[in-house]
């Protein structure tokens, strides 16, 4: 039941399908737009509706929902209300509704313990209300890099958006997605400390193309560099590794990295396969030289 207004109607109003078609000049036109407004142009129905009968979308290429920004939204919802209504449509069994864009709010709202919440019907099918929901995300700037990756992928896989036609769509550059895309070809090991925030995106794009990823990206949480720190080091371990001309151990790489960067001063480790070998510290001048001894020496 839906209410409009200060009446209450049982009536599904006529609906006059809108179809994306490959998505794009019926939905944005040439310039990025956001899908609420566009779908907003010729709404089915707008009223409220009991937040029991609406369900989340299945589909939704958001997986992770942040619970410290979902309170965050309750909060204000709970000040000023929901300011831009949920876009649903009305399932098979014609007595609930599935969220199409607006999941966060809806969540929200229930944290809120709102009873009613104002929502746009619309008539979609099962592809354009997918279509639409992806859209209505990668949009978003709080996007989670493997979430926003995948919805893109989805575009272009299912819907056969090329890169230029989602550069339109959704005004980012084509090197920006080419970029994003790349981000999926990482290590799932690594995808998951993405996914957790352990890594940023800025780090997931100097692990991009690394055939030892996972490693590097362990090393870039086990010391907390931030992204021009992991540059650095990224540039540091590949320069070593083509110096040595037998393949080091990339952990003996990593430590000689570390102890470089704590002490300041260039360090070689060797170590055979007994694990027997030396230590080496490059030294300019005597004040360095006086360094390696002082710290030598603060340890006994």
């Amino acid at each position: 039941m839906i209410k409009e207004g200060n009446t209450v109607s049982d009536e599904q109003p006529n609906i006059t399908k809108s179809r994306l078609g490959r998505g794009l000049a019926s939905l944005i036109g040439d310039a990025p737009k956001d899908v609420e407004s566009e779908l907003d142009d010729n709404p089915v129905n707008i009223g409220t509706l009991p937040i029991e009968q609406i369900q989340a979308n299945k589909q939704n290429p958001r997986s992770i929902f942040s619970e410290d920004e979902l309170v965050d939204l309750a909060n204000s919802i709970k000040e000023k209300g929901i300011l831009q209504p949920i876009i649903v449509r009305q399932r098979d069994n014609n007595e609930s509704y599935e969220v199409i864009a607006g999941e966060r709010r809806w969540r929200a709202a229930q944290i809120a313990q709102l009873d009613n919440v104002p929502v746009i019907i619309k008539n979609l099918t099962d592809d354009d209300a997918l279509e639409i929901a992806i859209i209505e995300n990668v949009q978003r700037s709080n996007l989670n890099p493997i979430d926003e990756a995948s919805g893109y992928k989805r575009l272009l896989d299912i819907y056969n958006y090329t890169q230029d036609d989602l550069s339109r769509v959704i005004g980012k550059s084509r090197s920006y997605i080419t970029n994003s895309l790349r981000i999926l070809t990482l290590p799932n090991e690594v995808i998951k400390l993405i996914e957790s925030n352990k890594l940023s995106t800025g780090h997931a794009k100097i692990l991009v193309g690394l055939d030892n990823a996972s490693f590097v990206a362990n090393k870039i949480i086990e010391n907390k560099l931030s992204v021009r720190q992991a540059e650095n080091f990224v540039q540091l371990f590949k320069k070593k590794r083509q110096k040595s001309k037998i393949t080091k151990d990339t952990n003996i790489i990593a430590l000689e990295l570390s102890v470089s960067n704590k002490i300041g001063l260039n360090v070689e480790i060797q170590n055979n396969k007994r694990n027997k070998g030396k230590i080496s510290f490059e030294y300019k001048d005597l004040d360095q030289l006086n360094k390696i001894i002082d710290i030598i020496k603060s340890n006994y």
